[in-house]
């Protein structure tokens, strides 16, 4: 009699320890992927489909930062300074109603518009190395950056 519930209680513990050690691992690949998103400048280069091809002479490319202390993100559309906030997860990320300076822009063909409308439609993130990833809830992507500098 004993036998039988000692093998049933040592299966339980088993089960109940390995269940605890497999739930680690998706807290730390978090942790992994959040500090590879916050605290660098990344610099857009690709908006959809279209890449984007900047002059040498470019004084602004449509870029962005989050910085993990305050939680707020900023960057530039390629013409005004945008600024908000945000919430990330292993892969997902919300971001607050950004809001922007006005600035008049000539020759920029667009790209501050498409950029925040696209900002408008990020519900995902993949970060691989130097290369960021924003991406809509059907995982298409929406802006791809690359990281401008080492992360602190």
């Amino acid at each position: 009699m004993l036998k039988p519930l000692f093998l049933a209680a040592a299966l339980a513990s088993a089960a109940v320890f390995t269940g605890c050690a497999s739930m680690q691992a998706p807290s730390q690949q978090m942790t992994e992927n959040l500090q590879q998103l916050q605290n660098r400048a990344w610099i857009a280069t690709q908006i959809g489909n279209t890449e984007i091809k900047a002059p040498p002479a470019a004084r602004s490319l449509p870029s962005i930062q989050f910085d993990a202390a305050s939680k707020h993100v900023s960057g530039s559309d390629g013409c005004n300074r945008i600024m908000g906030a945000y919430a990330a997860g292993n892969d997902t990320l919300q971001l607050s109603q950004l809001a922007s300076t006005r600035m008049a822009c000539l020759n920029n063909s667009g790209i501050d518009q498409q950029y925040n409308e696209a900002l408008a439609k990020v519900t995902h993130y993949q970060v691989f190395g130097k290369t960021l990833k924003l991406l809509d809830r059907h995982g298409n992507l929406l802006i791809q950056f690359e990281s401008a500098v080492q992360p602190r």
